[in-house]
C-alpha cells in the first residue's frame, strides 16, 4: 500500500514552519521563530524541507495548513501558500484548526490539554482536549474567551491540566496549579498540524478559507 504523504505548514503566529509526514512517522520538520513577514519565509522553508527529505512536491498526497484562530495576516499568507500548490497539482488540502494542531503537538502527554492564544487584554483563543497518550479527543469548540470563564472551565475538568501557547504564561500565573508544555512543544507546530490532518477531511483548494473567531478590524469598522 502507498504510503500517504502530508505537506503541512503553520503561520498562525510568529514561528513560521513546515512539517512533512509519511503516515505516521514524521520525515521532516523545520520551525523558524521571526518577526519577518511569513510570505518572506514560508516557501524556502518548505523547498527546503522536501530537498533534504528527497520528496519532490509533485509526490505529495494532501496539503495541510492551520487556518485559525491566529495571527490575520499569517493565516491568510499560509492558505493561499496552500492553495497555490494545492490546485496546480490537482491535490486535495486540509484546514486544521490551529488549536487542534497544538493538541497534536503533545500527543503523548496524558491528561487535559488547554491550546490557549492570547487574543488581547484578558481574552484567549481557546481549546480544550483530552489525551490518553495515543489519541487525542476534542472536548470543546473552539472559542475566544476572558481568561476567568476559562479557568473556571479548567477548574471542573480532569486534572492534570497541560497548557501551551502563548497564552500558556498568563494562564499560569493565575492558577499555579496548571502545567505548562516544554518550550519546544509550547507554540504552534506544522508537525501537530500533519498529524491532525491524518483525521481531517480533505477539500479542494477552493473550499480552503480561514477561521478567525472574531471580526476583522475591517469588518468591525464597516459595521459602525
Amino acid at each position: 500500500m502507498t504510503a500517504l504523504l502530508i505537506l503541512a505548514i503553520d503561520t498562525s503566529g510568529h514561528t513560521a514552519s513546515a512539517a512533512l509526514l509519511e503516515d505516521s512517522t514524521l520525515r521532516a520538520q523545520v520551525s523558524l521563530y521571526t518577526l519577518r513577514t511569513h510570505s518572506q519565509v514560508m516557501l524556502p522553508l518548505c523547498r527546503q524541507l522536501l530537498d533534504n527529505a528527497g520528496v519532490t512536491l509533485e509526490e505529495i498526497d494532501l496539503f495541510a495548513v492551520a487556518d485559525g484562530p491566529g495571527s490575520y495576516t499569517g493565516l491568510r499568507i499560509g492558505i493561499s501558500a496552500v492553495k497555490g500548490m494545492a490546485f496546480a497539482l490537482g491535490k486535495p488540502c486540509a484546514g486544521i484548526s490551529t488549536l487542534e494542531g497544538m493538541a497534536y503537538n503533545l500527543l503523548g502527554t496524558r491528561g487535559t490539554l488547554c491550546c490557549a492564544i492570547h487574543a488581547r487584554q484578558q481574552l484567549h483563543y481557546c481549546g480544550i482536549f483530552s489525551s490518553d497518550g495515543r489519541e487525542i479527543t476534542r472536548l470543546t469548540e473552539d472559542a475566544i474567551l476572558p481568561q476567568e470563564h476559562l479557568l473556571e472551565q479548567l477548574r471542573t475538568l480532569p486534572q492534570p491540566v497541560t497548557v501551551c501557547g502563548d497564552g500558556a504564561a498568563m494562564l499560569l500565573e493565575a492558577e499555579p496549579g496548571l502545567i505548562q508544555a516544554p518550550p519546544h512543544l509550547l507554540l504552534q507546530s506544522a508537525a501537530g498540524i500533519a498529524l491532525a490532518a491524518r483525521h481531517a477531511q480533505p477539500v479542494d483548494a477552493d473550499a480552503l478559507c480561514a477561521r478567525y473567531l472574531q471580526a476583522t478590524q475591517a469588518e468591525k469598522l464597516k459595521h459602525e
